[in-house]
């Protein structure tokens, strides 16, 4: 029975150091997993995702050739070993097993490990076609009365061309406990379609995808991604699409315009999503259809309610022009998530006994004035065009006496912090939720700390307490106590390796809804002021 190998993988190297500094390092245990030190079919990294107390997803997808079609893999099928170990030498194996991948799924691996003791830090890894792959952390959820600390890191909106994923590897080093992702990791448009302000630094270097086969291409290169490895192999995460995973700005049914075939590519981009995010069976598409809507627990300390906002919607009003507004946005008929899906929220506000509850979700929940008017303008296409639903959520999580509603969104390339009134179009209305609006990872490029668009949307919207147009990510620490949000900023993702800045810090109080500017270095107020808010 081979022994563990004396080349050590120390927890720093799986978090930094992706397959690269993997590579050079064989792993060998008593389970029969053992491989010589080269990682050529894992070039594509691990990743795990949706946690439960006694579980997790692992994932992986076999590729020898990121940019080559299948990846470079021809074989019909091909058994993968798997490891979950509670040290990160592996000489602790809690769990193995053996699954098999093939072409039909995109060499794609989904583990759904079982028997896990709660609220655990444990280590993981997968083997193939005598390789070994890098080794990732994953967590299980607390028990359901824990009232145990969660940080989560928030994230949207990842285009290849327009930048380096240097905020991915930031995450990393954070550590977080869960990684939200709440739409647009990929782009679908051409290659060089649109340039970022700061110009295009890479290329997905091809046609727009409409098939699963060219959707595939695209995760490879995103997946192929050294900092995005290491932010997948960090922490669990737990995903959800938005719109550039299939086509911008498609409404239901409904492409954006006309197209022959929309549901048939649908269906496509539906099954690459599947096949390249660490989710459960039940995320697996029927053709068109996909169950991407679900609740994860963390304990006693929040409810995530992760929703869709693409696949059941009325397609967006005032012929989605932007911004605009029209007799047609106030009609009470028309939702964003659909008639089930709204039930299905309401019931889980009505059951959750936790002390925050989280809607993980894709576009600007709250409003957000965009035109200098009158008239005033919106961006249709999020909650701004479906604001009388929006109305009956925040009236259902108040009657369901939510203790903390905390609303986390992407989709508009800026970092927002805003406070949620029972009326959106009542400043004066009580305060009685929160929403934490991260920005892209790269989309737009580089950004700046001064923009007139955040200038004239602060000016505008009392509500919104913060924002700057910049690249990265929010964290929110959510303990028994108080919510931390901290905005988290790179200066450039033209060039690879920014430095990572903390640019405001919010905090919200237990049962005392409003956002606070956290004092000290950093603190929002001073930013605030540049804006000429206070």
């Amino acid at each position: 029975m081979p022994s563990a190998s004396s080349s050590t993988v120390t927890r720093r190297t799986v978090l930094l150091g992706g397959a690269a500094a993997l590579a050079t390092t064989a792993l060998t245990t008593g389970t029969g997993l053992a491989a010589p030190a080269r990682t050529e079919v894992f070039t594509l990294g691990v990743a795990s995702g949706d946690p439960i107390p006694d579980g997790v997803v692992l994932w992986t997808r076999l590729a020898r050739d990121p940019r080559a079609r299948q990846g470079g893999m021809t074989e019909r099928a091909v058994d993968v070993d798997w490891q979950v170990a509670d040290d990160e030498r592996f000489s602790r194996v809690r769990a193995a097993g053996r699954t098999r991948t093939g072409p039909d799924g995109g060499y794609a691996v989904h583990v759904e490990v079982g028997g896990l003791p709660a609220g655990g830090t444990f280590f993981y890894r997968f083997g193939a076609l005598g390789r070994i792959s890098p080794a990732g952390v994953t967590r299980t959820a607390p028990s359901p009365g824990a009232m145990a600390p969660l940080t989560i890191a928030s994230a949207s909106c990842a285009n290849y061309e327009h930048g380096y994923f240097t905020a991915y590897r930031h995450m990393a080093q954070e550590q977080p406990d869960l990684v939200l992702f709440l739409g647009d990791y990929l782009y679908e448009e051409a290659a060089g379609t649109f340039r970022a302000r700061s110009g295009n630094p890479r290329s997905y270097g091809n046609a727009e995808p409409t098939t699963v086969e060219g959707y595939r291409h695209r995760y490879a290169l995103h997946h192929a991604d050294a900092d995005l490895q290491a932010a997948h192999a960090a922490a669990p995460w737990v995903s959800v699409f938005d719109d550039h995973e299939v086509a911008n700005n498609w409404a239901g049914a409904h492409p954006e315009t006309p197209q022959p075939g929309f549901l048939a590519r649908r269906a496509a981009a539906f099954r690459a999503w599947y096949e390249n995010m660490p989710v459960r069976l039940p995320q697996r598409p029927q053709g068109a259809t996909i169950q991407c809507f679900r609740r994860l627990t963390w304990g006693a300390t929040a409810t995530l309610h992760m929703l869709d906002t693409r696949q059941y919607r009325d397609v967006q009003p005032c012929g989605d022009a932007y911004p605009s507004s029209c007799a047609g946005r106030t009609d009470p008929t028309r939702s964003i998530t659909g008639g089930a899906q709204e039930r299905w929220l309401v019931d889980g506000f009505r059951t959750s006994r936790a002390r925050w509850d989280v809607l993980g979700q894709q576009v600007f929940f709250s409003q957000l004035d965009l035109a200098p008017g009158p008239p005033r303008g919106f961006d249709v296409d999020a909650w701004d065009g479906y604001p009388v639903e929006r109305d009956r959520i925040v009236a259902a999580w108040q009657q369901a006496r939510v203790r903390n509603a905390v609303v986390l969104s992407g989709d508009v390339h800026t970092h927002y912090l805003a406070d949620v009134h029972a009326r959106h179009d009542d400043p004066g209305s009580p305060v009685v939720g929160t929403e934490l609006v991260s920005s892209s990872i790269t989309s737009e490029g580089d950004g700046s700390d001064r923009s007139a668009k955040v200038t004239e949307a602060l000016a505008r919207n009392p509500h919104v307490r913060y924002g700057i147009d910049r690249r990265g990510y929010v964290t929110a620490r959510f303990t028994a106590d108080e919510l931390r949000a901290s905005v988290r900023v790179v200066d450039r993702v033209s060039t690879p390796g920014a430095p990572i800045r903390t640019a405001a810090t919010f905090t919200v109080g237990d049962r005392t809804p409003g956002l606070r500017a956290a004092a000290g270095p950093g603190s929002t107020e001073t930013v605030l002021e540049r804006h000429g808010r206070r």
